[in-house]
């Protein structure tokens, strides 16, 4: 067995390794468990007392030299970093974070300011009945609104449709609570209309209702400005126009001083100086009647806004299709 080992000495002198491949063959062979090395090892104890310290060094030190050939070879087949022109002052590989919506970011200021004002946010479903949607706000039986040209009937049943304003969660609202109520109802809304850069079929609707005694004009005026100028600065001006809406009487449509010219005129304002972001008005007395509030003792206030238009004006955003692409250059910027 001796003179086998030196054998082995030998023969692992002139072994050459060049490749990983040959290396990880070679470990197999003379240092796994089955291997040439191990069978030598397991024959130490048929040699007498006296051989048996001088074979086990040499096996010993042909296994080491093994596996110096072997990490040589894995080595040199091993591509270096330093063989690559890489410059280490480089920044890491910047990792794009997600982010919210320019919609759910204008919206969570909305419901911010008007909270701060004491509203509660109040939520409804998006498909509804007639009556909330249109009957119980005092919206006649031939009213154009009811035409399919503005809403989404559901075929089936052409009681259901999907809602085209949260007003309807004002009713929802009023049959459930006693004044006084102040609330916010924040949601889509639906209408069948064309697609272009200013409308959409489906959008995002703030609406607010105040209900209580002695509520006048002026409690609503003081609610907008507060809200106009916390929204679009300091400096905004409102002015109220008057208009028609079903379910408000007195209506009126709302304008804040161009925050880009600042009321000197431009294309967004049309030169005009003032930009129209909400309609309102003093809720019908037929309205309440519909829900069961005494028209002699309480009144109330409404006004709804547009997220996307609240949205256009503050980022000043020239195409509502941009909110709905999912362009991550568009969205990157917010």
């Amino acid at each position: 067995m001796l003179s086998e080992i030196e054998d082995l000495a030998q023969e692992i002198d002139t072994l050459t390794i060049h490749t990983a491949q040959e290396a990880e063959q070679i470990r197999i062979k003379y240092l796994s468990r089955k291997g040439v090395l191990s069978q030598f090892f397991s024959q130490l104890a048929t040699l007498p007392i006296s051989d048996r310290a001088a074979a086990g060094a040499k096996l010993n030190s042909i296994k080491q030299k093994i596996q110096d050939k072997i990490d040589a070879a894995q080595k040199i087949d091993t591509p270096s970093t330093e063989a690559f022109d890489f410059d280490y002052t480089l920044s890491a590989k910047p990792l794009h974070q997600g982010r919210l919506h320019p919609l759910t970011l204008v919206e969570k200021e909305l419901i911010s300011i008007f909270e701060r004002m004491g509203y509660v946010v109040a939520q409804g479903p998006e498909i509804e009945t007639d009556w909330y949607n249109f009957s119980a706000l005092n919206f006649e039986p031939h009213h154009p609104a009811r035409d399919m040209q503005d809403t989404f009937f559901i075929s089936v049943n052409p009681d259901i449709l999907l809602r085209t304003h949260t007003s309807s969660v004002q009713v929802r609202v009023m049959e459930q609570q006693s004044p006084p109520i102040r609330v916010i109802a924040v949601g889509r809304v639906y209408r069948n209309e064309t697609i272009t850069a200013r409308a959409n079929c489906l959008f995002h609707q703030l609406e607010v209702l105040y209900v209580d005694k002695n509520v006048s004009m002026a409690d609503l005026k003081k609610d907008l400005l507060y809200f106009a100028q916390e929204m679009f600065g300091k400096n905004t001006k409102i002015r109220l126009r008057a208009s028609y809406f079903p379910f408000t009487e007195v209506s009126a449509e709302v304008d804040i001083s161009c925050s880009i010219c600042e009321g000197k005129g431009c294309n967004v304002c049309k030169y005009t100086g003032w930009v129209e972001i909400l309609g309102c008005g003093m809720v019908d007395p037929n309205v309440l009647k519909n829900v069961g509030i005494d028209t002699e003792v309480y009144s109330g206030f409404a006004a709804g806004l547009g997220i996307e238009r609240i949205a256009m004006l503050k980022y000043q955003v020239n195409d509502l299709r941009l909110f709905y692409e999912n362009d991550v250059r568009f969205l990157q910027q917010f």
